[in-house]
């Protein structure tokens, strides 16, 4: 290994702190009204939250201490869990199903979403497979259906919950980390055709799919049904207007906009926070996106650089699904924003992904 540098990149700890706080104040925000109506206690979405993010947090300084290169020691037991983990949530009975997913395993008062750690799992288990195999990433036969044949294998057990947000989510990101190998621009195009027709395939499959892109074109042909959460999330983000109507003021959390601390919580947050406090968020999430192109290109060596990759992707192609949903530029996917959704799994395990690259940070040259 190469030698260690004695600190992380401090701004990338910075501006994760930063997201994190914006997140629990946001969650809370958006969360009381429902929160006190449903189980008679405001900040009941908010403890559990703040209880996820001290073991985010725990968790992500625990990791930026141990050596990147452990996790390409055990990746191939690391996937392994997390396929295992993926077929149990399929059994009654030990999975739990939740808006028509059974997505979740019960741990006591808490659940885990396998699907959320098996993004990471893949991330670090593709970063050691091509790290291994580069030069042979050019072949189709050799390089290219190999590196997608696992990721294509989870990601139709995702889809068996049925999950195609996270699904989605980490193909794309495999998919980068791909193309940043060496893949052909020209093998890409044949399996954009296939793709494109696969998931034509699975949209046409499930009638609340269909719904879903109705709704995303004209979301007016069904205010009260499929139209009614895209209606609801553009009616906060334009009284936000450039300052907004101030912390906890919000009208949309007022049981309009269904279940506001999850995916739709930018909504919310612009509504609050106005123009202003939603380019706040975005300039934060550009600026750990920057930091974290910088630590892969200033890897020591190809697995780090590829890690670096799959984890900046994974939270960039949340990032961008999620606003272009909230926004009404995408259809509606189930996908919730890095660091500010409310959600015990995804804000642990992008804490732990923020810990790898902070490892990584402490090794690369910048």
């Amino acid at each position: 290994m190469p030698t260690k540098k004695t600190t992380p990149d401090l701004i990338l700890v910075i501006v994760t702190l930063l997201l994190l706080a914006v997140g629990l104040t946001m969650v809370y925000s958006a969360s009381a009204i429902w929160a006190e109506y449903k189980f008679d206690d405001s900040f009941f979405f908010a403890k559990r939250q703040m209880l996820f993010a001290v073991v985010g947090i725990v968790a992500m300084f625990f990791i930026m201490n141990v050596d990147y290169w452990t996790w390409r020691t055990w990746a191939k037991l690391i996937i392994i869990v997390c396929f295992v983990l993926l077929l149990l949530v399929l059994v009654p009975g030990i999975g739990n199903v939740r808006n028509g997913s059974r997505s979740w395993i019960g741990v006591g008062a808490f659940s885990i979403q396998p699907s959320e750690f098996m993004k990471l799992a893949m991330i670090t288990f593709l970063a050691k497979y091509l790290s291994e195999r580069q030069k042979l990433i050019t072949s189709f036969k050799k390089g290219l259906i190999p590196s997608l044949g696992l990721v294509f294998l989870a990601f139709g057990l995702i889809m068996a919950q049925p999950d195609l947000g996270t699904g989605t989510v980490m193909v794309g990101t495999c998919i980068v980390m791909i193309f940043v190998a060496g893949a052909r621009v020209s093998h890409f195009a044949v399996l954009g055709l296939i793709g494109v027709a696969g998931f034509i395939g699975l949209v046409l499959s499930a009638p609340y799919r269909i719904k879903r892109i109705t709704s995303f074109l004209d979301p007016w042909e069904d205010p009260l049904g499929s139209g009614f959460q895209i209606i609801q999330s553009l009616y906060a983000i334009g009284p936000g207007g450039l300052f907004g109507l101030g912390l906890g003021q919000s009208r949309q959390k007022f049981f309009y906009l269904p279940e506001p601390q999850t995916d739709f919580i930018f909504a919310i947050l612009s509504e609050e926070l106005g123009f202003i406090g939603g380019s706040f968020v975005i300039l934060l999430f550009a600026l750990l996106l920057w930091r974290g192109i910088r630590i892969a290109l200033g890897a020591p060596d190809l697995y780090g650089s590829f890690l670096a990759v799959g984890i900046i992707a994974m939270v960039a192609i949340q990032v961008m699904i999620n606003i272009g949903v909230v926004t009404g530029l995408m259809p509606v996917t189930g996908i919730t924003l890095p660091f500010l959704s409310y959600g015990g799994s995804s804000l642990t395990l992008m804490l732990m992904a923020i810990g790898v690259l902070l490892n990584i940070s402490r090794y690369a040259r910048y």
